[in-house]
């Protein structure tokens, strides 16, 4: 593992390697903050023992720039950016804010436009988030001895309404391991510690979990209970 890979490294060591995201509504519109700042609910991560952040900027989830600004400068946690990145100007606005990771969607790029962006981003000191949904997208990821690639269950095309598949993640899990990545994560669709606890048993170093922990009665209790 080289350079830039602050994120990577902070998942691979923790306790309780899960991503816990930030993001205002769902892609339909129904609130996820309830009346709670993002800095409060980035704490609150922070405390129940969360091992990274993830901040949600895409409008489909209410999101912004200035909500990646905010949850980065609550806590010390390394935090990606999700969104639609597809140019290098964002790259370099990710960096300003204080993301220490990117989502690239191997299925918004292009084989050269990923392997441009993966690269523009190493060399601005990010780690790579590379989300794929099969075998195809795996094959295209480069760098991946520098990158997290993540298996994502859900389905953007539907703005991740549907209830998910973690069988995807159980399927790809192989073919994300061969290609050398350290870091192979299982992305959204994750209702319960004891799912969470499956897939980390199964092979995956890292979970990231978005609604279920924006709509948990007591995250804590959550997270201690994968832990």
């Amino acid at each position: 593992m080289t350079t830039a890979n602050r994120f990577t490294r902070t998942l691979l060591e923790a306790p309780t390697p899960v991503i816990a995201e930030v993001k205002p509504r769902t892609g339909d519109g129904n609130d996820l903050l309830r009346g709670r700042s993002a800095a409060a609910i980035a704490l609150e991560y922070a405390a129940a023992g969360a091992a990274c952040l993830s901040v949600v900027t895409g409008r489909w989830f209410g999101g912004s720039v200035d909500l990646l600004r905010t949850v980065a400068s609550a806590t010390g946690l390394p935090v990606l950016q999700k969104d639609f990145i597809i140019r290098e100007k964002q790259l370099e606005t990710a960096r300003a804010l204080g993301a220490s990771a990117v989502l690239l969607t191997a299925r918004l790029l292009t084989a050269s436009s990923l392997r441009r962006m993966s690269g523009q981003a190493l060399s601005l000191g990010l780690t790579p988030f590379v989300e794929v949904t099969d075998e195809e997208e795996i094959d295209a990821v480069p760098h991946p001895q520098d990158s997290v690639i993540a298996v994502n269950n859900k389905n953007i095309e539907q703005r991740e309404l549907d209830a998910g598949e973690l069988g995807r993640s159980l399927r790809l899990l192989p073919a994300v391991r061969a290609t050398g990545t350290p870091c192979p994560v299982s992305a959204s669709g994750i209702d319960t510690p004891v799912q969470a606890a499956a897939l980390l048993d199964a092979g995956y170093a890292g979970l990231l979990v978005g609604t279920t922990l924006l709509r948990a009665a007591n995250v804590d209790e959550w997270l201690g209970a994968l832990r």
